[in-house]
């Protein structure tokens, strides 16, 4: 007897057309994993009746309802389909700014300022990460991460994710400044409103489940002490169909990058690392539920959309009171966690930016060890960002060295 075994199993998705209407065939992609389940669940009504015979008499079965978790290891690539579903918008590179004549000055940070023309207008932004190219630029200086932490029309306030030192020059001609990767920000309009089929395919005993019309409902990112960066994603679906053939064929093959670990992590607040941080976790939840039961049919005909909501926490240990400071005064703080691969200057990297964060409590242990506190906090929508402005006017901005 032939029993299927994970290691075989493959979950790929691929994106419908329109919601009722499965994908089939090519174009799909294999998902890494760390583990996947999907399963179909049927709302189910005990009979209450009393009768002579003193027994039951049984359940009726209602709606039909899938859901799915897949877990695994946070890289960059890896997870931007799914990120993008979850915050309505698709990952978009911003313009490269070119013919620039840049000074690099300081000790770090660092500022970056151009002769000519407006950073802000150019589409940079506050918890963006850039390389500079170009002119005769000292090889220190040359396609680095730098995060941006604060910036005006002339200049970028910036630091390098590796430590680095940068070599002061200037000015510079011929340069150019470009946002690594691309960025999804839950959009203020134009909201997407995309649906998955995914297909859970056993080739040892060619057993194939697909679940069709489902959305990533919620993100859980986890940062540890130490050890690899994770990532969990909740989804919901309407239906699923069982069958003895692969549906979604020769899919693409799972991303080869780089796992993000947590030793090359990074928690801003305000523009300052967070140099005692212990471990830190970020919830996206897209306040998703199965549609309305329609009478004479056993599936919804949809998914109800509600707000989305970023919160999470960190923990630090406990050796100045800045951040009790941030809450015991209700002050709205900028966050920035920022993932990298290796601590090489242009490592692959994942960012997580919300402009407008509150810290809702500073809870302290004990024991005989160092003292650290957690820092739970809930991101809001960043009513002083926009076009020309230093933050995105959004609740969280996904940035990805390697997204697609």
């Amino acid at each position: 007897m032939t029993v299927a075994q994970g290691i075989v199993k493959q979950t790929i998705i691929k994106k419908q057309s329109a919601l009722g209407t499965p994908a089939t065939g090519s174009g799909g992609q294999i998902l890494r994993r760390n583990n996947s389940t999907f399963q179909l669940d049927r709302d189910t009504f005990e009979s209450d009746e009393i009768v002579s015979h003193q027994q039951h008499t049984g359940i009726g079965y209602g709606q039909v309802k899938t859901t799915g978790k897949i877990a695994g290891l946070l890289s960059a690539s890896t997870y931007s389909l799914l990120f993008a579903n979850l915050l309505r918008a698709d990952f978009a590179a911003v313009s490269a700014i070119t013919t620039l004549s840049l000074t690099i000055a300081g000790a770090g940070p660092y500022t970056v300022t151009r002769g000519t023309g407006d950073f802000l207008t150019g589409g940079i932004k506050a918890g963006d990460v850039v390389r500079l190219t170009g002119g005769s630029l000292d090889a220190a200086n040359v396609a680095i991460n730098l995060l941006v932490i604060s910036l005006t029309a002339a200049a970028l306030t910036v630091t390098t994710l590796n430590g680095a030192a940068l070599t002061t020059e200037g000015p510079i001609a011929s340069c150019t400044v470009t946002v690594t990767g691309k960025k999804c920000a839950a959009p203020l309009t134009a909201h997407t409103n995309d649906f998955y089929t995914v297909e859970e395919w056993y080739s040892d005993i060619s057993k194939s489940e697909t679940f069709t019309d489902a959305k990533v409902a919620k993100a859980d990112i986890g940062l540890p002490s130490t050890g690899n960066a994770t990532v969990g994603f909740d989804w919901l679906g309407l239906g699923r169909t069982r069958g003895t053939s692969q549906v979604l064929t020769t899919p693409t093959s799972e991303t080869t990058t780089s796992v993000l670990t947590a030793v090359n992590g990074v928690v801003y607040v305000n523009g300052s690392a967070v140099g005692n941080s212990t471990g830190a976790s970020l919830s996206i939840d897209g306040s998703l539920k199965h549609g309305e039961a329609i009478i004479g049919s056993n599936y919804a005909i949809d998914i109800d959309r509600g707000k989305i909501k970023v919160s999470g926490q960190f923990t630090g240990l406990f050796d100045s009171t800045t951040i009790q400071a941030f809450y015991d005064a209700e002050t709205p703080v900028s966050f920035v966690f920022i993932i990298t691969d290796t601590d090489e200057a242009d490592s692959a990297f994942v960012t997580f930016t919300m402009g407008r964060v509150k810290i809702t409590g500073d809870a302290p242990d004990d024991g005989e060890k160092m003292i650290m506190r957690t820092y739970p906090f809930v991101a809001e929508l960043n009513g002083d960002g926009g076009a020309a402005l230093a933050w995105d006017k959004t609740i969280l901005t996904i940035q990805d060295s390697q997204a697609v």
